[in-house]
């Protein structure tokens, strides 16, 4: 008889080689339900409405709303898996009510001219380059944040894209998205374009040893770390207190664009997500074209108003 552990085992399993789940995805997944796993060791019952009801609130008791919201739709995901393949008398979701109201955080955006310092410490660095090895890494290192800008794309979305994802030719870009969803996106910018191309002529036998666009010192594929790690370098080059991390450049990317008063629409497109209730959190950041609409643009500052 199968036991909870061997059927995550084969669900996970599933979501590798059937699903195609990014990896971050499924270390989550395995995370969650090996936390679940342990949590039952305690119960008479782990595939029953009670077991599963007391883990979730064993969950509110110790976690934010964002990392209980995680962990319910992987135990979710497990058991309609489970029911699907008709290895449950009845999904324990079914009668139970899991939905809370989770605290909505504006996302955290660089200002416009923070970015522009950013980006000008970028290229003064590399003008300034004293060792070829520098001046490579500082090609790589522009490419990287004038891509991530450019297109809004998330940091792990950047460090797996293959060289046949990139076309300097046509300006597209082929992402790969969270739920083995594809999005062509265009670099519009001459600058940006010029930037890969660069970067893409000086790192050519890197790239095709690596197999993947961005490569580090050692061959290998750039990583999110790295990344980060960039990031704060030059931000402490570029004199901003700031702090910025690479999900700030998407979080402005949407922004900025909505201030510029780009269909909404189309933004949630750009950044792949799935629901517009996702990308209508940076409405809420998009204050300040509503303020300039409000006090210069109001026709109650064209009245004369005579009396009173």
């Amino acid at each position: 008889m199968n036991t909870l552990k061997s059927y995550i085992s084969e669900y996970l399993e599933y979501c590798k080689y059937r699903k195609r789940l990014d990896s971050k995805t499924l270390k989550a997944y395995r995370i969650d339900l090996k936390q679940y796993e342990h949590f039952c060791t305690s119960q008479s019952g782990c595939f029953s409405k009670n077991t599963v009801d007391q883990f979730v609130t064993g969950l509110h008791k110790r976690y934010e709303p964002k990392t209980v919201k995680r962990k319910i739709a992987s135990l979710k995901a497990f058991f309609h898996y489970m029911e699907y393949n008709e290895l449950l008398v009845e999904n324990p979701f079914a009668k139970l009510d899991v939905h809370f109201r989770e605290p909505r955080l504006l996302p955290k955006t660089i200002p416009f001219h923070s970015i522009q310092t950013f980006l000008s410490a970028l290229y003064t660095h590399k003008e300034q380059a004293k060792t070829e090895y520098q001046h490579r890494c500082c090609i790589r290192d522009i490419a990287v944040i004038e891509l991530l800008f450019a297109t809004g794309i998330r940091i792990s979305e950047l460090c797996a894209l293959k060289p046949a994802d990139i076309d300097l030719e046509s300006g597209n870009v082929l992402i790969y998205g969270k739920g083995a969803k594809e999005r062509i996106l265009q670099i519009g910018n001459p600058e940006v374009l010029q930037a890969l191309t660069v970067y893409q002529e000086n790192f050519q036998k890197e790239i095709g040893i690596c197999g993947y666009f961005f490569v580090n010192k050692r061959q290998n594929r750039l990583s999110d770390q790295s990344v980060r790690f960039m990031i704060r370098r030059y931000t402490e080059l570029a004199g901003i207190s700031q702090h910025i991390t690479p999900h700030m450049f998407r979080h402005s990317f949407a922004t900025l664009l909505l201030e510029q008063d780009v269909d909404i629409r189309y933004i949630q497109r750009m950044l792949g997500h799935s629901s517009i209730s996702t990308t209508e959190i940076y409405t809420h950041v998009s204050n300040a074209k509503q303020k300039d609409i409000l006090v210069n643009r109001h026709p109650r500052n064209w009245m004369e108003v005579n009396g009173g």
